[in-house]
């Protein structure tokens, strides 16, 4: 080995030992050249959603795009006609007065921010939090209200460790901490109880407590931003109130200096310190110096949109939502239908795969307790993919116009039917009676001495 490389390596070891865990076998650590955290918590997540606009609309707008109407419980498949039975009725107003969907997307929400959420049940069966739930009686009226929780605030104090147990390795007692989060994501010492995972719907991705927070695939992207945008700002107030610098003229007299601002001269520099002072607490503040040229220093910065924007992509990218719709219009111009429709079914997607099992699980719990009695029972919900009535109506005129073109080459054929046009505006197909009203001839209403529709004149 020669001389340089035993020094080389020699230096290594120091600076090692100087900086452990530092200089690995990489050639960089990321985490510490570039300010991100190496671990990540709930506090990090929370204080994000908290304090940072992108992440608080990344979150706000999956959960309200997925819950952009109320579900409906069903006792069974329906029929667009078919009416609701009573015992739908009586969990629809019940679930209304407990504003139970309400809860339930705030649990969906704050599930986003943490990994998951609480949404702790309150019962009438006369018991505490930390029991178990047998039978609750009353009915509906068994379910008292819903409590959705952060993950912050319901922490598992105590697991199934018994292999031999269907619950192996699940939560065996949670701790809820009743007062809400202050902004760093802690709460306040107040009163705390344990709760039994009976009164638990945990509510995330997979239905454990271990699921990842949506923040945190793009959480170094929202640190790269708050440094642009907080340096663009930072640079903008030091250009518009620039720092002083004071250069004394080389035949001053520090004498006069001292007689013209009434004071010793030895007490010069405090004097000018305190009128510095003075100049810097406001835009609209003058700077008088006899013998001293004041210039101040130009802070000169590029553009931050270049690289805004990078960081910007690919938060958007981690959570899933097209850059127009995360942040609005850009350019006066609109999300575009591509967005919006790609949004539409990622969101429709979660709602199949994440929300509704959430949902389902929730109902099987009230049913487990006598709260619901025992059915095949469905989710109703309005399908976010479905076109808006103008799309549709437009492609309802445009099956029109094919039909009346390919008609004219086909000696009469048409395309579609009229119950298949009337279908893509949600129509239900004509009866048998309409269709004898439509077909009338206004000839025979002439006959019969009824004057003709088409013969009626605004007047």
């Amino acid at each position: 080995m020669s001389i340089k490389q035993s020094l080389m390596n020699a230096a290594s070891r120091r600076l090692e030992n100087l900086f452990p865990g530092y200089f690995g076998d990489t050639k960089h650590n990321y985490a510490a050249d570039f300010g991100y955290p190496e671990h990540l918590s709930f506090n990090h997540f929370y204080q994000k959603y908290t304090r940072n606009s992108l992440a608080k609309a990344g979150v706000n707008k999956t959960a309200k795009k997925c819950w952009q109407d109320m579900p409906y419980v069903l006792e069974k498949q329906k029929q667009p006609d078919d009416a609701e039975t009573e015992q739908e009725r009586l969990i629809r107003r019940r679930f209304e007065k407990l504003r139970v969907w309400q809860n339930l997307c705030l649990a969906d929400a704050r599930s986003l921010v943490g990994g998951y959420s609480g949404v702790i049940l309150r019962l009438a069966d006369d018991q505490t939090f930390d029991k178990p739930v047998s039978r609750v009686p009353g009915g509906l009226n068994g379910l008292v209200g819903l409590i959705p929780a952060w993950k912050g605030q319901l922490t598992v104090s105590d697991w199934d460790y018994d292999e031999t147990s269907e619950t192996y390795g699940e939560p065996k007692m949670f701790q809820f901490q009743e007062a809400s989060l202050d902004r760093a994501g802690e709460t306040n010492p107040q009163r705390t109880v344990n709760v039994h995972p009976d009164r638990v719907i945990v509510w995330s991705e997979d239905g454990t407590v271990h699921a990842p927070s949506l923040l945190e695939a793009g959480y170094n992207n929202l640190i790269d931003l708050e440094k642009v945008v907080g340096a663009g700002g930072e640079g903008f107030w030091k250009n518009a109130k620039s720092g002083l610098v004071l250069e004394l003229d080389k035949d001053a007299d520090a004498t006069k200096l001292a007689k013209g601002m009434g004071v010793e001269p030895g007490e010069v520099a405090d004097k000018i310190g305190e009128a510095v002072d003075d100049f810097n607490k406001g835009f609209d503040k003058t700077f008088l110096a006899q013998g001293i040229k004041v210039t101040t220093v130009p802070v000169n910065l590029p553009s931050p949109e270049h690289f805004k924007q990078g960081p910007l992509e690919l938060f958007a990218a981690s959570i899933e939502i097209p850059l127009k719709i995360l942040i609005g219009s850009q350019s006066g111009e609109r999300a575009s239908t591509e967005d919006a429709q790609e949004w539409a079914k990622t969101c429709m997607s979660r709602r199949d795969s994440v929300v509704i099992p959430n949902l389902m699980a929730f109902i099987d719990r009230l049913e487990r307790f006598g709260i619901l009695p025992e059915r095949d029972w469905l989710i109703d919900w309005a399908d976010l993919t479905e076109s808006s009535i103008t799309e549709k109506t437009d492609r309802a005129s445009k099956m029109t116009d094919m039909n009346e073109k390919h008609s004219h080459t086909t000696n009469g054929a048409l395309l579609f039917t009229d119950d298949e046009i009337r279908g893509t505006v949600d129509y239900a197909p004509l009866t048998p009676d309409q269709l004898n009203d439509f077909n009338d001839d206004p000839a025979d209403a002439d006959e019969a001495g009824e004057e003709p529709i088409d013969d009626i004149s605004d007047e």
